[in-house]
């Protein structure tokens, strides 16, 4: 691993340390103590949609960990929100990951694979660039190694991972798991101090960039 992953590591750990000692999901969110505010604001993907997007790694114990909340939350997302996924890639182990999280996307399987990858690695500890590991997981799951390989290497694929590193750059990703609204709010896990608030602080800012997209179009 390298330095500064092990430095997102440790402030990882010490906010979640803290987060007993902190104030519960009722507490107002703050910009800068709670989420970030782009200046200037981003493009979203989704035109005519509140864009909420989480960047993740497979191999991070926090992302892991917030996946049940949003599993709970995403579905209840209003019709004009959509949430979408967004592999960090810091290094070239983090890509391969990111590679084969849109390789499963290509394939059709993120309801089907994406979980049970998580679970995997963070209870079965199963490596991600151990190769013959991943594609006995694979056999398992019913996919074809030699077709998942193919894909992985895919101009699609590439393609989204590039575009991955690009848009992490853009939003100034450092760590995992980071949230943002629409290309205006960021909110790390070290601001939200919890995963509930993290999540709780995303549908704030889903709330308050519908206010302002309406106001907006009445204007």
């Amino acid at each position: 691993m390298n330095r500064d992953f092990h430095h997102r590591r440790r402030s990882l750990v010490a906010a979640l340390a803290l987060a007993p000692l902190l104030p519960g999901v009722a507490r107002a969110q703050q910009p800068g103590a709670d989420y970030t505010l782009l200046k200037p604001e981003l493009a979203v993907e989704t035109p005519g949609k509140i864009e909420v997007v989480e960047f993740f790694w497979y191999g991070c114990p926090a992302c892991y960990n917030l996946e049940p909340l949003l599993e709970a939350w995403v579905p209840r997302l209003q019709p004009d929100t959509v949430f979408r996924r967004i592999p960090a890639v810091f290094n070239d182990r983090w890509a391969l990951d990111g590679a084969i999280y849109y390789t499963f996307e290509a394939m059709g399987a993120v309801d089907k694979l994406h979980k049970p990858l998580f679970d995997a690695i963070h209870k079965d500890r199963l490596r991600t660039d151990n190769g013959p590991a991943l594609s006995q997981w694979l056999q398992r799951n019913g996919v074809d190694p030699k077709k998942f390989e193919d894909m992985s290497k895919s101009f699609g694929v590439q393609s989204k991972l590039r575009r991955a590193a690009q848009q992490g750059a853009a939003y100034r990703i450092e760590g995992t798991p980071t949230m943002a609204v629409h290309g205006r709010y960021v909110i790390t896990i070290e601001q939200a101090r919890t995963f509930e608030r993290m999540v709780a602080t995303a549908e704030h800012l889903v709330g308050v960039t519908r206010k302002s997209l309406s106001a907006t179009k009445k204007s």
